[in-house]
């Protein structure tokens, strides 16, 4: 049976641990400049629907550092783009490559390619899940503050795909997520509903609220993203309304652990989701080590769906 990564939820919270070890290794192999290509020889689809800097960047330039290569392709390179099914083009991409990465619209269509697929699926981010960026986002946490278990997380604005990612990591791994949202912006029902029942299993901590000075409360982490997401740019009125309040700023950041980090997802709308001082400031902001360490954890990923490790 072929294995895919599309949601955290389908992951252990061993399983996770296990990327974030392996995908320390890499990063170390990598800035000693060791001559380590366990992926020579791997070719990686990657299949671009929405457009994205850090996620091609990352995943492109990962695949060649380990000896392996990748391939482009956007909906102008492929029949998906001119109505050529989900199903075949799952069928024919994946007689061409050893694994493939999707960054599209609904979770849907990656649960259907995922299942005519061949070879292996990886999530790079679709409007419900975002698996990757919170695996980067954990590496960068354990680097910064050593722990990942016992943290207190605390996400503001909309309850997006990552917010729903962040949702299911603390599930899974049993940590405390608090998610501060205005009401008519709240996380995914489902989701929320498949996190209670591991966060019982876990030990995991969620709380929802609208009210961001209880989220930020003692945090570890302060996690925001852009208000208005790819695709909703027609929304973008109502949303910036709507989430004002949920800025992460001076005043926020007061009600934090005094060693907090700063983590944002990328790209950032400075005065907008974050004030400028918060997101540039060296001692809590590590936003751009989390861009860095997406690399490292999808190929960590692609090692382990792949059996290269």
């Amino acid at each position: 049976m072929v294995k895919h990564c599309l949601s955290l939820k389908d992951l252990t919270k061993e399983e996770i641990v296990n990327l974030l070890k392996l995908s320390q290794q890499i990063k170390q192999k990598i800035k000693n400049g060791e001559n380590y290509e366990p992926l020579k020889g791997v070719i990686l689809g990657m299949i671009f629907e929405k457009p994205s800097t850090r996620t091609r960047l990352s995943f492109e330039t990962g695949m060649k550092r380990l000896g392996g290569d990748a391939v482009f392709l956007s909906p102008r390179d492929i029949q998906l783009g001119r109505g050529e099914s989900i199903e075949d083009t799952a069928r024919v991409i994946s007689r061409y490559v050893d694994i493939i990465m999707i960054r599209t619209f609904e979770h849907s269509r990656i649960e259907r390619f995922a299942q005519y697929s061949t070879v292996p699926v990886i999530n790079a981010l679709t409007d419900l899940l975002h698996p990757c960026q919170v695996l980067a986002d954990l590496l960068t946490i354990k680097e910064k503050l050593g722990d990942i278990e016992g943290i207190k997380v605390a996400f503001f604005g909309d309850g997006n795909n990552m917010a729903n990612s962040w949702i299911y990591a603390a599930a899974v791994v049993g940590f405390e997520l608090r998610v501060a949202t205005p009401v008519d912006c709240a996380p995914n029902g489902v989701v929320i509903n498949n996190a209670l029942k591991l966060a019982q299993k876990s030990g995991a901590k969620i709380i929802l609220t609208d009210d961001p000075k209880e989220a930020a409360e003692g945090a570890d982490v302060l996690y925001t993203d852009v208000w208005a997401s790819m695709g909703q740019e027609d929304q973008k009125e109502k949303k910036h309304a709507l989430m004002r309040p949920y800025q992460v700023n001076r005043e926020l950041v007061k009600y934090a652990n005094k060693d907090y980090i700063f983590m944002h997802c990328l790209p950032a709308h400075r005065g907008e989701e974050v004030e400028a001082e918060i997101i540039d400031d060296e001692k809590h902001s590590v936003v751009f080590d989390e861009a860095e360490n997406r690399t490292y954890a999808q190929l960590a990923t692609i090692m382990n769906l792949i059996g290269r490790f």
